[in-house]
């Protein structure tokens, strides 16, 4: 097979003289082409590399036999006996494997390429869908140690602030979808569909998709994006690797001889406590309420291995596992209140907050290749992560302390601990023919044991505090329990369509299935303490409550111990089942212009039912949905360095079960609850996108997107008196419309001394809709008024801002530094709509601003050094009142700092 666009110049070239052509495949990925490989004429210093599609030639050589060695960084060089003829062209062709010398090269230092920058920019270009990725090499350039800030290093993606909570294109959790290797993960907060990104450690990573326009074999519960993480597929001889590190926090410093948690927790993260024994009949709780002094310093230590075998003479096994711990310390202050419409306090704060972090990561993955055309994968991933916080509020409470003499002491300790079991298949049949599936069982569970609340009024008569209880709820210890497992299988046959005229694929036809089916069993149960009146005059001392609150005072009847129910607990039970088929078509219509036409299908059922306060007789609700996706993605090349791409589809947005269950989650100044009343929205999306590839890892883009929403869900206060939110249908439809750009470029690149490069993505967009607070009143139990009669979405940011800077130097013995820069920036966010005159809520602007260096003092060690949130900017949320906003939250967390030690063995 000859390769046209090299071959018609050789010819040109004077009858004594030979070329040589061909093109290099890759047998570790399927035989895909082979980029940036290096051809050498032995014993000369005549050579290339092959191009992006692993193409590669060599002309004007004189005839005669020449020795023609192959090879690619980690990968076996082959030596191969050439005869080049004179007026002739001698075609090569080579799949290329792995050295049994070198790999583990690949994955910490030289990167393989679906990890590296330029590998990814090359996919992109290439590829007929829409998608963003950001690979293992980026990411540690950018000093990001979690999947959630990971993404946001990508256009029209930003955070919300101390959460792994995204939001793309303006759109929050619900509009977005989270995968592992293409199958489905769950949830570790009952609030969320999407499991915290947080959790999740880069160590695992091999690069992460970010897929914003729709396509096929992509769940229809699509609007913003969905964020694939591809985890690590190690191949080589053997990698070990430990990592030593450190971290402080300036504001934790700060309060170094005043750092104080909640009594209880695990340092490690692993809580071994939950319900006490009998405790309406005696206080038989086993944490005590004094404060415990800690000192703010965090550390982690993980450790990296791997190796690779030879199974006969087609068969290869690669094994691959990491696990790491990691914890930190945070502190804040600053004010935490609700208002009233008028600006009246409900409960106005000076909040002092101090957190300590945990986490534990593990993964094992083992790849058997059976041969070229057969492999199988399983991964194993574990993630326990945990969240102690101890949060003291001094202030306004009304009706209790209208002096600003209240105190409220609240401790939490949240574990999530998740596991995911997978396994993959992917098969080439015959020449024309490939098969993949997949099956997963994942499972989590997240705790909050024994969360305390104690409130407190100081009285100038007494000189101290005593309890202050205008309900029994306002002392109390809360325990909560999530469990959530689900099956998900994929299965996807594709079928090649004719040949070109260079002897390529024209396109593929696959048809496939996806099925998922998701439960989740939630519980909770509060202890209240109600004090008898006579002890409310009691002077208590804050820092050692159990003073008061203990077995000998509770049998002397100073107080008595309730709940909701007994020991029966509020509870609510979510199951849900699709199942999707999914034909496409992606073709090659003319030279220039690829399309994918798809449809996909998707049967949905959705019941919950619950037991709560709110509803004691308990009921259920199901919906049962239809849903037929048509999508369409159009690519022209409009030259070998320009592409413009075009996608069209139909979606939907699935509320989640906590949305639906008749739950009331309550905080100190915030209080969300369920709405059984609410159901899917429907999607329509359109995006154009023009793309140039100045150099082989340098991309511009441009992209313009517009998504309208049928019966658009929304988060909004319920009253103008409280706090209360809920999750409404809001109206009868929004929009969305914006531009996105992105810019990786290199300033200046002395290849192996060093260089300078610089990358920029930015996103402008507006969302809208029509409120209808009569829609509200209709279909829901909430007689309410919406305050405006139009607004953006909630969770939507008009301007979105990434920027950064690296510079890297080498040196001798594979010693190098590399030092970035990176900016990010967020505009004005909305969080909650208001109601009866009540302003919106809303997170204000706020950029941040990293520095990261990295430096490798030779090939086994290395250090880093980062320096997070540099600028330390105000977090600020305002309630929009009319006529002056009101800031209900504000504070900042303090600077960040990590040195870290690493050594690879």
């Amino acid at each position: 097979m000859f390769y046209a666009s090299f071959l018609i110049p050789f010819f040109a070239y004077a009858q004594n003289m030979g070329s040589i052509a061909g093109k290099l495949t890759d047998k570790e990925y399927n035989n895909e082409p082979l980029p940036f490989a290096n051809i050498l004429i032995k014993g000369t210093v005549k050579g290339t590399t092959t191009d992006a599609y692993g193409l590669y030639a060599l002309e004007d050589i004189e005839p005669g036999n020449y020795a023609l060695l192959f090879s690619f960084v980690g990968y076996e060089t082959k030596e191969l006996p050439v005869t080049v003829v004179a007026g002739k062209v001698t075609e090569v062709n080579l799949p290329m494997g792995a050295s049994a010398a070198s790999l583990d090269e690949i994955l910490i230092t030289t990167t393989a390429k679906r990890e590296s920058e330029t590998a990814l920019i090359l996919e992109q270009k290439k590829a007929v869908e829409i998608k963003q990725n950001i690979g293992a090499q980026e990411l540690s350039r950018k000093g990001v140690g979690d999947v959630a800030t990971a993404v946001t290093k990508t256009t029209g993606v930003s955070k919300q602030e101390n959460t792994g909570t995204i939001y793309v294109r303006g759109l929050g959790d619900r509009y977005n979808s989270t995968s592992i290797n293409g199958l489905p993960v769950t949830s570790n907060d009952p609030e969320k569909k999407n499991i915290d990104l947080n959790l999740f450690s880069t160590d695992i990573v091999e690069y992460i998709s970010i897929d914003k326009v729709y396509g096929p074999t992509i769940s229809g519960d699509f609007a913003g994006g969905n964020v694939d993480i591809s985890s690590v597929n190690y191949k080589g001889t053997g990698l070990f690797e430990i990592s030593l590190g450190s971290s402080v926090g300036i504001n934790a410093v700060d309060k170094y001889n005043d750092f104080y948690l909640q009594d209880g927790p695990d340092k490690l993260g692993f809580s071994n406590y939950g319900l006490p024994n009998n405790p309406l009949g005696g206080y038989n709780f086993q944490n005590s309420l004094a404060p415990v002094k800690e000192t703010p310093v965090g550390s982690n230590i993980g450790f990296k291995a791997g190796k690779s075998y030879n199974i006969g003479e087609e068969s290869k096994l690669n094994l691959f596992a990491t696990a790491s711990f990691q914890n930190g310390y945070e502190y804040r202050e600053g004010i935490n209140q609700s208002v009233s419409a008028q600006g009246a306090k409900l409960k106005s704060f000076h909040q002092q907050k101090t957190t300590y972090t945990a986490g534990t990561t593990g993964m094992f993955n083992a790849n058997f290749s059976i041969n070229n055309n057969h492999n199988v994968a399983y991964n194993f991933l574990f993630v326990n992560s945990s969240n102690q916080s101890r949060d003291v509020y001094d202030g306004f409470i009304r009706d209790i302390a209208e002096d600003d003499n209240g105190l409220i002491q609240r401790g939490t300790y949240i574990q999530n601990t998740l596991m995911v079991n997978q396994l993959l298949g992917n098969h080439k049949l015959t020449d024309k023919m490939d098969l993949k599936w997949a099956a997963s069982y994942n499972k989590i569970e997240g705790n909050m044991p024994d969360r305390t609340q104690n409130t407190l009024k100081y009285t100038e008569s007494s000189s101290g505090y005593t309890f202050a209880q205008n309900t029994i709820t306002d002392n109390h210890r809360y325990y909560q329990n999530l469990i959530e497992d689900e099956l998900a299988a994929n299965v996807a046959v594709s079928y090649k369509l004719g040949r070109d005229e260079d002897g390529l694929s024209k396109g593929k036809l696959t048809l496939g299935y996806n099925g998922r089916m998701k439960n989740r069993d939630f519980e909770a149960i509060q202890f209240n303490f109600r004090i008898i009146g006579s002890q409310l005059n009691t002077v208590v001392n804050p820092d050692n409550l159990d003073q008061f609150l203990n077995q000998q005072n509770y049998n002397n009847g100073l107080f008595s111990i309730e709940s909701f129910s007994g020991m029966t607990p509020q509870t609510y039970e979510g199951e849900q089942i699709i199942h999707a088929g999914f034909g496409s078509v992606e073709y090659k219509l003319t030279d220039r212009l690829s399309s994918i036409f798809g449809l996909r299908f998707e049967r949905v059922e959705q019941t919950v039912s619950w037991r709560t306060q709110l509803d004691a007789t308990g009921r259920s609700n199901t919906f049962n949905r239809n849903e037929f996706l048509p999508s369409i993605v159009l690519k022209y090349e409009l030259d070998d360095r320009q592409n413009l791409r075009f996608g069209a589809s139909k979606t939907y947005t699935l509320p989640q079960f906590k949305e639906r269950a008749l739950f009331i989650y309550e905080d100190v100044t915030e209080v969300k609850v369920g709405n059984p009343d609410l159901y899917p929205s429907q999607n329509l999306n359109l995006d154009l996108k023009w793309e140039l590839f100045p150099a082989i890892d340098e991309v511009i883009s441009v992209a313009a997107f517009g998504k309208y929403i049928v019966d658009p869900i929304n988060e909004i206060t319920l009253a103008s008196s409280t706090n209360d939110i809920s999750f409404i249908n809001t109206g009868d439809s929004g929009y969305v419309y914006g531009v996105e750009l992105e810019v990786r470029k290199n300033i200046f690149n002395a290849e192996d001394v060093h260089k300078l490069s610089a990358g920029l993505n930015a996103a402008y967009m507006k969302t809208h809709q029509k409120l209808d607070s009569e829609k509200v009143r209709n279909e829901t139990n909430y007689n309410i008024n919406l305050t405006d009669e139009t607004s953006g979405f909630t969770g939507a940011s008009d301007l979105l801002f990434n920027a950064d800077i690296s510079y890297i130097k080498n040196f001798k013995n594979e010693a190098n530094i590399m030092a970035t820069l990176a900016y990010s920036y967020c505009s004005d966010r909305l969080y909650a709509l208001g109601v009866e005159t009540k302003g919106n809520l809303v997170d204000k602007a706020v950029g941040m601003l990293d520095f990261i260096l990295k430096t490798k003092l030779n090939k086994n060690v290395g250090i880093d050094f980062t320096a997070k949130n540099i600028l330390n900017p105000a977090f600020k949320r305002v309630q929009e009142n009319d006529p002056e906003e009101v800031t209900v939250i504000s504070y900042k967390r303090g600077a960040l700092f990590g040195l870290g030690f690493n050594y690879r063995f």
